[in-house]
């Protein structure tokens, strides 16, 4: 095993693109020509030598005359490669095991992933929970150019407690998607999501937080607050501090600096506030966001514009992805961008908020809740016998009614260990495959809708 683990490391270092062999050559012909000066050196100061004195004996020794002719040359080539490659190799060793995170991972792979992952696309997931968590989890291994920009509605568990008692935007979900994008991301979960024991926790709620106390607190929820605190109460900044000081894979932003409140209309005209409460609830006709008005993080509307893939999703519909877009500067900044919207709907219902919703149903209330032609492409797992969870699994009624109608793609992205989420690498590649197919057609369409 630890022979093909070194076979492998080592073609890694010769893929094209690593920036190592060009570098290595110029250093060996530097080296060589160095050598050849030495040689016209040597061979112009023995003509001048008195034969068969010390420093001629020395000369000869030195240039291997004893040997014959063609193997001092094979014997000095051979001991010459050897010197400069494990010297090089050396060096690169001593220069960046300081940076180097994990002692364990192979420097190849350390080169492999700040290089190739930096080419690759500029790509924006809007949402929040656990599904934009695994979003980001699968993206990472494709793209460091990658932001998520995190709804800040949530008012349970530990997140509520510190909104209400520090007056901070909710920090649950922007916790999980930096430990999602820390490059030592199980160990950072495990740290980040520690709870402080001594909370409540009852069946299918958060865990409630002990009042005045640490009992319930997820440590980096704590680790945000004191980040706020530090930064004169400037939430975007204490966000943009803890980005650096974890070092993640991509950024992390919040969808505003100021604390969200989600309200929520039902089809039996009954409104309902707060977002613990909102998922709670079927049958949602409309929902929005208060105060009214409020600001956007300037962050979050610089990387939309930057953005060539922006995702939606997947997550809560009315929880997790909508409180986000019902901010009107993203849903502006969202409509009017040139990159490729993806809307990566749940593989499984949720019981209350999108209970018996379809497919046609969540695009639906999306773009009722937005504007129309937001979203490009919509992908959907088509395994719904592996879907299962929630209210069951996401039915593809397809198409809905709605103008223009977005391009569907669908494909296999359940998580057979866990059947009512995503699994992230499968989600990850469905969506790079999508937008790939249908860039071609969608930037036709935009072409002919706006002549």
């Amino acid at each position: 095993m630890r022979t093909g683990g070194r076979a492998t490391g080592f073609r890694r270092w010769l893929v094209p693109g690593m920036g190592i062999k060009r570098w290595l050559g110029l250093t060996f012909a530097g080296l060589l020509l160095l050598a050849l000066g030495v040689a016209h050196f040597l061979r112009q100061i023995s003509g001048d030598l008195a034969p068969g004195g010390l420093a001629q004996t020395l000369v000869d020794a030195a240039t291997l005359q004893f040997l014959p002719y063609p193997l001092r040359g094979l014997i000095v080539g051979v001991v010459g490669v050897a010197f400069v490659l494990i010297g090089a190799w050396r060096v690169i060793l001593a220069v960046t095991r300081p940076l180097r995170a994990d002692e364990d991972q192979p420097l190849v792979e350390v080169i492999y992933q700040k290089k190739f992952l930096a080419r690759g696309p500029k790509v924006v997931a809007i949402g929040g929970g656990t599904g934009l968590s695994t979003l980001l989890r699968g993206m990472k291994e494709h793209t460091s150019n990658l932001t998520a920009i995190v709804t800040v509605a949530d008012d349970g568990g530990s997140s509520g407690a510190l909104r209400e008692e520090l007056g901070i935007p909710a920090v649950g979900d922007i916790r999980n998607c930096i430990a999602a994008l820390a490059d030592a991301e199980p160990v950072m979960s495990d740290l980040l999501g520690y709870r402080f024991p001594g909370g409540t926790k009852v069946e299918g709620a958060p865990v409630e937080t002990e009042p005045g106390g640490l009992g319930g607190h997820a440590m980096g929820n704590l680790l945000l607050a004191a980040l706020t605190d530090l930064e004169a109460g400037d939430f975007e900044q204490a966000v943009r501090r803890m980005n650096r000081v974890l070092a993640v894979r991509g950024q992390v932003i919040p969808a505003s600096p100021t604390p969200i409140t989600l309200h929520a209309l039902t089809r039996e005209g009954i409104v309902v506030t707060g977002q613990s409460a909102v998922a709670r609830t079927p049958g949602i006709e409309r929902a929005w966001i208060a105060p009214e008005g409020v600001r956007a993080a300037s962050d979050a509307i610089a990387a939309i514009e930057a953005a060539e893939i922006i995702v939606l999703g997947p997550g809560s519909l009315f929880t997790s992805v909508l409180p986000v877009l019902l901010l009107p500067e993203i849903r502006d900044a969202v409509a009017a961008s040139s990159a490729i919207r993806v809307y990566a709907c749940n593989v499984a219902t949720q019981t209350g908020e999108t209970q018996g919703m379809d497919l046609s149903d969540h695009v639906e209330a999306l773009l009722r809740h937005t504007t129309p032609g937001l979203v490009d492409v919509v992908l959907a797992n088509d395994r719904i016998d592996r879907a299962r969870g929630g209210s069951g699994p996401v039915a593809l009624r397809w198409p809905p009614a709605v103008e223009p109608v977005p391009h569907l793609a669908t494909d296999d992205v359940v998580d057979p260990r866990d059947p009512h989420h995503h699994e992230p690498d499968r989600l990850a590649v469905a969506i790079l495959r999508a937008c790939e197919r249908e860039a071609a057609a969608v930037r036709r369409e935009r072409v002919a809708r706006s002549a």
